[in-house]
């Protein structure tokens, strides 16, 4: 019989190829990061090596858990730590850290932390299987959205710009990949191809993303798509707009908090046999919302119309799945690129050369992973409760 992922054979096999002493990390249960970090290929020559690329990686991973924002930060927090939390002997300085994240190769570091994330990911799900959900409402839904590096510069001067995929429900980022030559929708295809299985995912994205190409690319793999609709396709809007809105049934919700009171309007229509049908590939139905936001103190209340399309027919979503996926789509923006960017600094890192931006950026996305697979909803309390208490970081790596 073959053994667990827990057993103590694979946890000495996996802790040996790494160069780790086994003795700090005997108390571990399973240690899946550390044996999805051995895919990753080490760029330095084999001479004169003193610290195993997973050991230096396992190190980063749990120093940005503790808050860490720069390879001085990673090395002082990984010399300060409890012997239980330095892993590999002499504490790598942080030239050694900025030398060899700036040269690790992003793609495969990705590619390794995607099928850690999918794997715990799945874990997650089979445990709350049980748990019984109205139609539709299991399904799983993803957000494509680009951010900007804006302390880091591309070898051509250009702003270094990523592409990331998050989990609608989970808050978990899946994968994320950059962008060559400013293209953010030459990307698209590269990043979602980072993920195996796509059939019967609903994939959003904002009206950059809203292109013919794309959604053909997401049929062929089975998946179903949920594009909002500007400008950028002027033929398109205009004929969403002219559809017959005032004979159609709508549903309203209306929110009140935060000092504004909140309504929204969505109505669907079926383009089954329509001209407008004809217009966007596999496009199913279309979909239009109104806000309207009041803000205390103000008299005047905002109101904005988006237009919407979808490839999913009237059995696969009703109306309140819809208008809850277009409004969560941008929990990317709330729950990942706001996080990276005021809570971990990532836009006022001094993290600026070589791979150096991206890496830190995978290692940030796999942090935020962590605290959330644990259950914990505040990223800053986490990172604050880490750098208190170092051992919780081994912990946390064990359990991940």
């Amino acid at each position: 019989m073959p053994a667990s992922s827990s057993s103590p054979t694979v946890l000495l096999d996996a802790v040996t190829a790494a160069g780790l002493p086994p003795g700090p990390l005997a108390v571990a249960e399973s240690i899946t990061m550390l044996q999805a970090l051995a895919a990753v290929p080490d760029p330095r020559n084999p001479r004169g090596r003193r610290h195993s690329l997973q050991s230096v990686l396992l190190l980063a991973v749990g120093a940005v858990l503790a808050g860490a924002r720069s390879y001085a930060a990673i090395a002082q927090w990984a010399r300060c730590a409890q012997q239980e939390v330095a892993v590999c002997g002499p504490t790598p300085h942080a030239t050694t850290f900025g030398r060899v994240l700036a040269a690790v190769d992003p793609a495969a570091l990705q590619r390794a932390l995607t099928g850690w994330v999918l794997t715990r990911r799945a874990a997650r799900r089979r445990r709350h299987a049980h748990d019984a959900q109205p139609r539709g409402e299991g399904r799983t839904v993803l957000a494509v959205d680009g951010k900007t590096l804006r302390g880091a510069r591309e070898e051509h001067g250009q702003q270094a710009k990523l592409v990331a995929v998050l989990d609608h429900a989970e808050h978990l980022a899946l994968s994320q990949v950059q962008v060559v030559d400013g293209d953010e929708l030459a990307a698209f295809v590269p990043v979602l191809d980072t993920l195996a299985d796509l059939h019967g995912v609903v994939v959003t994205a904002d009206a950059l993303h809203c292109q013919r190409t794309h959604a053909d690319y997401l049929h062929a793999r089975g998946a179903h798509y949920l594009f909002t609709v500007k400008a950028n396709q002027p033929t398109l809007r205009r004929a969403l707009a002219r559809l017959p809105w005032a004979q159609v049934p709508g549903l309203r919700e209306r929110n009140v908090g935060h000092g504004r009171t909140e309504s929204r309007s969505i109505k669907v229509i079926d383009l089954a046999s329509t001209p407008e049908g004809s217009l966007f590939p596999h496009g199913a139905r279309a979909i239009k919302v109104v806000r309207r936001r009041r803000v205390a103190g103000r008299a005047k209340a905002s109101v904005e119309t988006v237009y919407a399309i979808t490839s999913l027919g009237h059995r696969d979503a009703d109306p309140r799945l819809l208008a809850g996926w277009i409004r969560s789509h941008w929990t990317i923006e709330n729950c990942l690129h706001w996080v990276r960017d005021v809570t971990e600094g990532e836009d006022h890192s001094s993290v600026r050369t070589g791979h150096g931006p991206q890496v830190m950026a995978a290692l940030r996305n796999t942090a935020i992973n962590i605290i959330r697979l644990r259950g914990e909803t505040n990223i800053a309390a986490a990172h604050r409760a880490f750098s208190y208490r170092p051992t919780d970081v081994l912990d946390a790596l064990t359990a991940a």
